[in-house]
């Protein structure tokens, strides 16, 4: 089975056996939501990642975080906990700044829908090493100031929906997910990273940008 296959089994199984898990607005301290090294999708694959997740906001009800324009994106590192003045904004974005320099567009591939204990996501490939480089150049850069999250990533995705509020249609979203399990979205070309912070709307959040780096020399 595929990365992809054993998430997408993982997820099912969670949510069919009423094991989600819920979101709340961050707060002051909170390991959640905090400041955050990402990647933005443009152009025609977020116009389409933005419709999925409106398609999707029917089927998993009422009280959830249904992701924008604003807050869809592929997170390279987390890096503090939630805090509202992100005081290492700027260390955090020399390094990101010396992590991409000469590097191409990162570029992966957004194929299939998967649900999960959290939310749905759309998961993510990469074309090739650039966003392995990225990480490992990121990590190296940032030194003792990343140690808030000290495992690799190796699987990346593009959340559409954050529960958070009791899920009362899980067997409708398990369906809707496998409606799409292969569902191919785009090629996404990333050649700009971001040290964003988050922001609770009241329905949901998004984020704000603090520093940003793009790639190339």
């Amino acid at each position: 089975m595929s990365r992809f296959g054993e998430f997408f089994a993982r997820g099912r199984s969670a949510l069919l056996a009423g094991q989600a898990t819920y979101d709340r607005p961050p707060a002051e301290g909170s390991r959640r939501w905090g400041a955050a090294a990402v990647l933005r999708p443009s152009g025609a694959v977020l116009d389409r990642l933005v419709e999925l997740a409106g398609e999707l906001r029917p089927v998993v009800g009422p009280g959830h975080w249904v992701h924008g324009p604003d807050a869809l994106h592929v997170t390279l590192r987390s890096l503090e906990p939630y805090r509202e003045d992100v005081t290492d904004r700027r260390v955090y974005g020399a390094a990101l700044e010396e992590a991409m320099r000469g590097l191409p567009p990162v570029r992966v591939e957004l194929r299939g829908v998967a649900g999960h204990h959290g939310g749905v996501l759309v998961w993510a490939t990469p074309a090739d090493e650039t966003l392995a480089t990225l990480q490992k150049r990121f990590a190296h850069a940032l030194g003792e100031k990343g140690a808030f999250e000290s495992w690799t990533r190796d699987i990346w995705y593009v959340s559409l929906v954050h529960f958070a509020a009791p899920v009362v249609r899980p067997e409708a979203i398990v369906g809707w997910c496998e409606e799409r399990a292969d569902l191919t979205v785009g090629v996404a070309e990333l050649s700009r990273a971001e040290i964003v912070r988050a922001v609770h709307t009241g329905g949901g959040v998004r984020l704000v940008t603090l520093e940003r780096a793009e790639c190339g020399p």
